[in-house]
């Protein structure tokens, strides 16, 4: 193998990967399935941000290499299928084209829009047949995470107005603020996580009447 040509080592972990899953393999491996792996693609997600905030270059390379194995585990996975199988091959070829589908003005020769995440957000609407802008938002993700991209959504798309920039807010004031205000909550028997929660699906609740008021 051509060492050489970049990506040529990844036909090495999807090798090893089959041989890992098949008969003679590892039986751990070979137990695993789609909903048994979740645990650890989303520690694995973790550890990246953790090395990029915190680590060194090798701590990073290692922990992408963990992600990258569960993409190409699950993909194993999949395989096996009885109904819909699929493979690493179909993996990356969606990726391919929804990658060249994403940016017209690279691969198609349109002009870069002024607004490139408004022009994503139409486009994947289309992919996906959405009826709000607020569908595809994983319920899963953190509050203040999940939040942020309500927040982003619909301000993007007229349904929330921005808060005015404010003065001297940095990183650091709004981290303190947001310490005291659970520091707070706790003393008040408050789960912070879970009321951010149900604010936002309030606010997601008003959104979408909106949106059906529009229609």
């Amino acid at each position: 193998m051509n060492a050489q040509l970049p990506g040529s080592t990844l036909l090495d972990l999807v090798a090893v990967m089959d041989r890992l899953r098949s008969p003679g393999g590892c039986p751990w491996d070979a137990q695993q399935t789609h909903v048994s792996l979740l645990p650890y693609l989303v520690e694995e997600s973790y550890e990246v941000v953790d090395a990029v905030e915190n680590g060194t270059r090798e701590e990073l390379r290692d922990e992408l290499g963990d992600v990258l194995l569960q993409v190409v585990f699950h993909a194993r996975v999949a395989q096996e299928d009885p109904e819909q199988p699929f493979d690493i091959d179909d993996v990356a070829a969606a990726l391919v084209a929804k990658l060249e589908r994403r940016h017209p003005h690279v691969f198609a020769g349109e002009a870069v829009a002024e607004d490139l995440q408004a022009g994503w957000d139409a486009i994947k609407a289309t992919e996906k047949r959405r009826d709000s802008v607020l569908d595809g938002i994983p319920l899963q993700l953190p509050a203040l995470a999940r939040t942020d991209k309500v927040l982003g959504r619909l301000q993007r798309n007229g349904l929330d107005a921005p808060a005015e920039p404010e003065a001297g807010l940095t990183e650091e004031r709004v981290g303190t603020e947001l310490l005291a205000l659970v520091r707070r909550a706790r003393a008040a028997g408050v789960d912070p996580e879970a009321a951010l929660r149900r604010a936002t699906r309030a606010l997601e609740v008003d959104a979408r009447r909106a949106e059906d008021a529009a229609r």
